[in-house]
């Protein structure tokens, strides 16, 4: 979590949405500023754009929607959680209390709509009392399948879309994400990723997962150190091949006979 001075305000970022949401949330936050000093730094309608947000500038605490379009509020937390700096969190949601119980061991707080003074005073008083670090989601959120990864790159955090990797490839302690127009380095496990996202991916090697539609067939070819046959995975948009073992081989004929038929 960022450091928070105790002379300065506390800085906010709203993500929501819908623009009447955000709207209530920063006049919440203005009624409450002479109990509790703060600034509204940015506001984002989902989570990618909050991310993008964020990027520009540090803020100490997030008021995140569940809900939203592109990335939802639960996935946002994760990737926020990986910056230098991680803003606290704070889910505002429309869930009742049984729904939220998810939440309450990890998150910092939760706030149910419709959102009052009081409370929202309440759970700020939280962050800028609590100096540790966010706490991890609980594991039964975490089911959920990401639609972005998160790849730390020259100081900067940058958002790759699942549905634009055309490969995974294990290289050393990286794991490297393959699109059509380039490659970019994560800090994730083949195995956790097969695991999260097995229904897009298939593996065709020990080192490789292949997106199932940007394969578009195999073909043999002769390795000349023994002359034996091995098979390839040829994809779309990309002009390289992909080795599969012959341990996958089998496992992959039927796939191979649906491109096919």
């Amino acid at each position: 979590m960022s450091t928070l001075a105790p002379d300065l305000p506390l800085s906010v970022m709203i993500c929501d949405d819908e623009a009447p949401a955000r709207a209530r949330l920063r006049d919440l936050l203005a009624d409450i500023a002479p109990e509790l000093p703060n600034d509204v730094l940015a506001e984002a309608d989902n989570g990618a754009s909050a991310l993008a947000a964020v990027r520009s500038q540090r803020v100490d605490v997030a008021l995140v929607d569940i809900r939203m379009p592109k990335m939802d509020g639960v996935e946002l937390a994760r990737h926020l959680s990986q910056l230098d700096h991680p803003p606290a969190v704070i889910f505002v949601t429309a869930y009742d209390a049984y729904a939220v119980q998810a939440f309450e061991l990890n998150a910092v707080d939760y706030l149910v709509k419709p959102v009052r003074a009081r409370r929202l005073l309440a759970a700020l008083q939280k962050v800028m009392l609590s100096r540790r670090q966010a706490p991890a989601l609980p594991a039964s959120v975490q089911l959920a399948a990401r639609s972005h990864l998160s790849c730390h790159e020259r100081g900067r955090l940058l958002l790759i879309a699942v549905s634009e990797i055309v490969y995974f490839r294990a290289d050393l302690k990286y794991v490297a994400a393959r699109t059509s127009d380039r490659e970019y380095l994560l800090e994730e496990s083949l195995t956790h990723l097969e695991h999260e996202f097995g229904e897009q991916f298939i593996r065709l090697h020990r080192s490789v997962l292949a997106a199932r539609e940007a394969i578009i067939g195999f073909e043999k070819s002769v390795c000349h150190d023994d002359a034996e046959t091995q098979w390839q995975a040829i994809l779309r948009d990309i002009p390289e091949r992909l080795p599969v073992s012959r341990r996958q081989w089998p496992l992959l004929k039927s796939y191979a006979r649906q491109l096919t038929s």
